[in-house]
Order: structure tokens, then sequence, then C-alpha cells
């Protein structure tokens, strides 16, 4: 099984997110579950959000305690928080950041990837969620390109889904 946490703050997409990988991830056989932590989020504080990813059943109905992978759509959050927390050994961080990563020292394997700049280029505001997801695609190999563009266009219609389709590629493209 593989099992995926994402970090963002309220009002970024990380729900979005995981629904749009589990999505991409059903398209190539997976079973999956995404799902969000709630509490009392506002626009800003700190979100979680859940993938769980396998070609067998998945009996498992809980929050992911032990991710494979971690993406983080805001790095201010690796700030105090204790994100990493959990995550395994041979775990993979994801930041969107125009930061370098060793950086960040952390005990675990991380890429950076600068979704914002690409993000504010093509939709003038930071919309970075489906951007770390090619991002996530690229580097890791557990989806494919294709599976996010279909999931991206399963979601959203017409210009939001052109838009978020362009950056898809633009990052995937960066991240490879």
């Amino acid at each position: 099984m593989i099992e995926i946490r994402i970090h963002g703050r309220g009002g970024q997409g990380a729900v979005t997110a995981s629904q749009l990988l589990a999505m991409a991830a059903f398209k190539e056989g997976y079973n999956v579950q995404a799902f969000p932590s709630f509490g009392t989020e506002r626009t800003g504080a700190p979100v979680a959000s859940f993938a769980r990813l396998d070609k067998k059943q998945i009996k498992i109905r809980s929050q992911v305690y032990t991710p494979d992978y971690m993406l983080v759509l805001d790095p201010t959050l690796l700030n105090g928080l204790h994100i990493t927390n959990g995550l395994k050994k041979n775990g993979l961080i994801i930041i969107n950041t125009r930061r370098e990563p060793e950086e960040f020292k952390l005990k675990h394997d991380v890429k950076t990837i600068d979704v914002t700049s690409q993000a504010v280029k093509i939709f003038h505001k930071p919309i970075v969620n489906t951007g770390l997801l090619a991002a996530f695609a690229a580097i890791t190999k557990v989806i494919s390109l294709k599976s996010v563009i279909s999931a991206v266009n399963d979601k959203y219609d017409g210009k939001i889904a052109k838009m978020n389709v362009e950056l898809v590629k633009k990052i995937y493209e960066e991240s490879k």
C-alpha cells in the first residue's frame, strides 16, 4: 500500500489535491481512498489531507500516520510544526518552494519544485495543488502524467481545466 499525506493551508487545495491524486490512481487500476482531516480549519490554517493507493482492497479506515510520501503546498508549514512526524524512514517529501532541498535539513529525502512561480504566471494566483501532483507523478512514477491530466479534466471544465492542464504539463517537465 502507498500512503500519501498532503499538507497545506486552508484554501490552498490540499483536500482537492488528495481527491485528484486518488482519481488519477484509480484510472491506473489502484483501489483508492482520499480524505481530509477536519477540525476548526479556516482559510490560512494548517490542513492535512490523505490518500491511500493499493492494487488490493484497502481495509484501513484511519488517518495516515506513516506515509510513504508527503506533499507540502506551503513550505512555511515546516517552521515549528512537526508535519514530518511518522514519515517512513525511506519516505520522500516534495515541497513547493524556490529553496534547495538541503536547506531544509530534514532526515528524509527532499525534492523541491517552485510551483508557485508557474502557477502565478498561469492563474495570476498561487494555486499550486495540481502542479504539486504533477511533480509527484514525475518524481515518483506512482501515477502517470496522462492520469493526472485526465483527473484534472474530470474535475474541472473549460478555462479552469485548460489552465490546470497547462500547469500540470509545465511542472511535470520541470520535475523529471
